[in-house]
């Protein structure tokens, strides 16, 4: 078996479970396993699932309800392939998504976690770095590798005895990622490889406050066990730019990692803008 698919699935919006379902039957590539772990025994999904005739599909079923990072663990643990799909119940994965992967892991052996570009249902394509420093570099600030669109490895979490930690939820996948830095390669597909749905159920909304505290969380332990990564993003991260108008300097435009401030005259404040973290 060359890919498991894992995908946890917890009172999905059945249309979304739907879309996300064939649009993994859908792919170009077709040596894998869908493993659809539901976390909710009192309401589940079995029904929706059931309905595909399609015998890579494999539905299990948590007889209580476990956490999005344990029943990520299970599916894990679960999994016969080479390669680990990590899919979101309600995305939808773009028809040659798992085949791109698959061939860059193939032909690049070093390489442990690869990603690609995603494409939200309301705004516009998210960019993410594409070598394996500047993704590291850019952790830093935020998950550089998006979650739901990545292919890992299974080896790799195995020799580094690495898995989801119940205790960084909701950011139980960056907090994984800092985890493989040390021990991994990253790239990022320069492409769109996922259309991500954004609606008020996602965790980036329901659960705003307490993600934002635990991003807090995963790079003060970045700081420390990550120091010479952590320097370097450090002094790399202010850029100032200033805007001139016939040669008398009209804005001053200051970026510190996900933050950026305009200034009017060099010292007025005007605008600040925060980039969203991604999950």
């Amino acid at each position: 078996m060359k890919v498991s698919v894992l995908t946890p699935i917890y009172r999905t919006d059945e249309r979304y479970l739907r879309e996300a379902i064939e649009s993994v039957l859908g792919q170009t590539f077709a040596d894998f396993e869908f493993l659809l772990l539901d976390d909710c025994p009192e309401d589940n999904r079995e029904a929706v699932v059931r309905s595909y005739n399609d015998r890579r599909i494999v539905y299990l079923k948590n007889d209580r309800n476990l956490g999005i990072a344990a029943s990520r663990n299970r599916l894990i643990d679960l999994a016969k392939g080479e390669y680990l799909a990590i899919f979101d119940h309600d995305d939808i994965c773009r028809p040659e998504r798992l085949a791109k992967q698959v061939s860059y892991l193939d032909a690049n052996p070093e390489c442990g976690v690869i990603g690609g570009w995603t494409k939200p249902s309301c705004g516009t394509v998210n960019f993410n770095p594409e070598g394996d420093h500047a993704i590291k570099l850019a952790m830093m600030a935020g998950s550089s590798v998006w979650h739901p669109a990545s292919m890992i490895r299974k080896s790799l979490l195995d020799a580094c005895h690495v898995r989801y930690e119940a205790e960084y939820t909701p950011v139980e996948d960056y907090m994984l990622w800092m985890r493989l830095i040390p021990y991994a390669v990253f790239h990022n597909l320069q492409e769109v490889v996922l259309d991500y749905r954004w609606h008020e159920g996602n965790t980036s909304v329901v659960r705003k406050r307490e993600l934002e505290d635990q991003v807090r969380r995963v790079q003060a332990w970045a700081k420390v066990n990550l120091p010479e990564l952590y320097s370097e993003f450090e002094m790399s991260r202010k850029v100032q730019r200033r805007v001139r108008l016939f040669g008398i300097p009209v804005l001053k435009i200051e970026t510190e990692g996900r933050e950026t401030y305009v200034r009017l005259f060099d010292k007025v404040p005007f605008l600040r803008i925060s980039r969203r973290y991604r999950v």
